[in-house]
């Protein structure tokens, strides 16, 4: 029995992989993209089951040593050519990503690096700082683990249950327990990467996929359909994948919904679609079979691995992506399809089918004496060099506290963070600090009339925000004395994590009638967030702080919805960072985004003004 190329299959992998790739780029518009990873794992899922019970019923055995052997030809040469190049660069030219580099490449290798991102914390919803250009390879890591267990479980399973219905159940059960995990282990309002990230909550996918090849072989089903199954499966293909198109569109990677069963359909909505692209008698195949598709879905290992790189080192170099982002999104998209093109051709093609004992041979034949130039010689001495400066960048790997030590911006925050807590705490100052923190209130409110001034001294105001405020809340601090400030000075605070802030102090009634949002640098958010915190703030006086965040393109994005939820909550009002500093660099650090110690002054200006003109 031959196995069958479906090349529909290249389709779904193009759906996917491009899906990812405009999530990542533009988040705010594609916000369903990030659901091109359940694909993968459904086909996967799928492919390497349907492949092995194939195998099975031909030989009577699964030829573990084969399989294994092909699974690191496929897979290794692009991604350990993706981690030296990455590592190479920012070796060269971002050092500050070389921290944990050594914990990064190992795990990789190992496929546990999405639990090396749990256990270090690392958030897949934190697109701003100083993002890992290897947050991505999570799924491959799963799909590591997958390959390497799933044979001797698949082994286990045919040899000793044998008949196919109760092997469907148990993987179909499994996957209700996988997405079950899922649920529980979430909570809303908190940054869902645990969940995201785990084996243990993402194995539904593959178990939907594995028992979809168990009761729906690929080499088994008929080739020709009578006209009305044809058109029944048929329209279940489609409709799963119009409904999958629509989840793209609309739904949030912050969403409860997503992780409450949100995600488990999307996968079964996949398992659809493939039993329907699988089957000769329907014509999904077709449908999904063209020369663009197939160029995608055959690269699209490449695409995937490529492109979080390009995207964290294109927009660390272009500054202002904000202005153009549909200009820069076609770039950044050329340059994944180009580096794409030449892994696939000069790698991945190659190194799958290359007899590595020959290695030494193929070495010494490339650089003779007599030996013509070559494009091997070029490449093997550029391979050479790349590796060479990755093994630097990982042998001189920095410690997290030096980097953090050397960064301004940091030590300005931890600053800020000790004065907070000495506030809070009540402590006496010493009298050279009540001298310092005298000089620094009287520049603080240089701008302010008198009248202004003495109400500030007295006007209690609730703080919530992210990095960009726990910046400016020494400046803050030194305008409106009685102001409670809750920040998070670690980048990456998305919007919806000050919902049970909020919350919080509303129960214990210490929210109080003013309260000032600094929030969106970080990423854009949803219209069920900003409704569940004007809820809390219902009968409050809310002042949101705009964005001025031109190195993304959730920039224009967040600050038209804050303008537009103005317009719909008559106790909000928007203080317009955005338009006073815009066309001052000179008032930021190197990251054009949060105020440096002359911005400050401005910052602390603009907020005071509009808290104080409504007054």
């Amino acid at each position: 029995m031959k196995k069958r190329y479906i090349t529909g299959f290249d389709g779904l992998r193009t759906l996917a992989v491009v899906g990812v790739i405009l999530y990542h780029i533009m988040p705010f518009k594609f916000q369903g993209g990030f659901l091109g990873v359940p694909i993968f794992l459904v086909l996967s899922g799928y492919l390497i089951t349907d492949h092995l019970v194939l195998e099975y019923e031909q030989t009577g055995t699964i030829d573990l040593k084969n399989f294994y052997i092909k699974r690191v030809k496929r897979l290794y040469p692009g991604l350990i050519t993706m981690l030296m190049a990455t590592t190479a660069y920012i070796t060269l030219f971002q050092r500050q990503l070389l921290v944990n580099i050594r914990g990064v490449i190992v795990t990789n290798l190992l496929y546990v690096y999405n639990w090396f991102e749990i256990a270090h914390g690392e958030s897949y919803f934190d697109k701003f700082g100083n993002q890992s250009p290897f947050t991505h390879l999570w799924t491959l890591a799963i799909e590591g683990q997958f390959y390497l267990f799933w044979p001797l479980i698949m082994l286990a399973l045919l040899v000793f249950v044998r008949k196919k219905q109760p092997i469907f159940d148990v993987l179909f059960i499994g996957s209700f327990v996988s997405a079950l995990l899922m649920a529980v282990m979430f909570h809303p309002n908190q940054d869902p990467s645990r969940v995201y990230y785990g084996t243990d909550t993402r194995l539904f996918s593959i178990f939907l996929g594995a028992s979809l090849a168990i009761i729906w072989p690929s080499g088994r089903l008929r080739q020709r359909l009578d006209g009305r199954l044809r058109l029944m499966l048929d329209g279940i293909g489609i409709v799963s994948l119009l409904l999958m198109l629509w989840m793209f569109m609309t739904t949030s990677g912050q969403s409860d919904l997503v992780y409450r069963g949100g995600m488990y359909f999307f996968s079964l909505l996949a398992t659809l679609l493939i039993a329907a692209v699988a089957h000769p008698g329907a014509d999904l195949n077709r449908m999904l079979s063209n020369p663009v598709f197939t160029w995608v879905g055959r690269r699209s290992y490449g695409i995937y691995i490529y492109q979080y790189p390009v995207l964290i080192f294109y927009e660390s170099a272009v500054k202002n992506i904000a202005a153009h982002p549909w200009l820069h999104a076609i770039i950044e998209i050329i340059i994944i399809c180009l580096i794409s093109e030449f892994s696939y051709r000069c790698i991945e093609k190659k190194l799958s089918k290359f007899d590595y004992s020959q290695t030494w041979q193929v070495l010494r034949d490339s650089f003779r004496k007599n030996s013509p130039f070559k494009w091997r010689q070029v490449g093997i001495v550029t391979a050479t060099a790349v590796t060479v400066i990755a093994l630097f960048g990982i042998i001189n790997q920095p410690d997290a506290s030096a980097v953090q030590k050397d960064n301004q911006l940091q030590q300005v925050i931890q600053k800020n963070e000790q004065a907070t807590a000495k506030r809070k705490k009540g402590k006496k100052l010493t009298a050279k600090e009540k001298q310092e923190q005298k000089a620094a209130q009287a520049s603080a409110q240089k701008g302010l009339t008198a009248a202004q001034k003495k109400r500030a001294q007295t006007l209690q105001v609730t703080a919530v925000g992210d990095s960009v405020m726990a910046d400016g809340m020494e400046t803050l601090q030194n305008i409106f004395p009685q102001m409670y400030v809750d920040v998070d000075a670690k980048v990456g605070r998305q919007v919806a994590e000050i919902v049970p802030i909020l919350q919080a102090l509303k129960n214990q009634g210490k929210l109080a009638d003013t309260v000032l949002i600094g929030e969106g640098t970080n990423g854009p958010f949803t219209q069920q967030t900003l409704d569940q915190i004007m809820t809390i703030t219902k009968g409050h006086k809310v002042y949101w702080i705009n964005v001025h965040v031109p190195t993304k393109n959730w920039q224009n994005q967040v600050n038209s919805d804050l303008e537009a939820a103005a317009k719909k909550y008559h106790n909000l009002t928007i203080i317009d960072w955005y338009s006073k500093s815009n066309n001052h660099p000179d008032w930021f650090y190197s990251d054009n985004v949060h105020p440096n110690p002359n911005g400050l002054k401005y910052y602390g200006d603009v907020v005071a003004r509009a808290i104080l003109k409504k007054k």
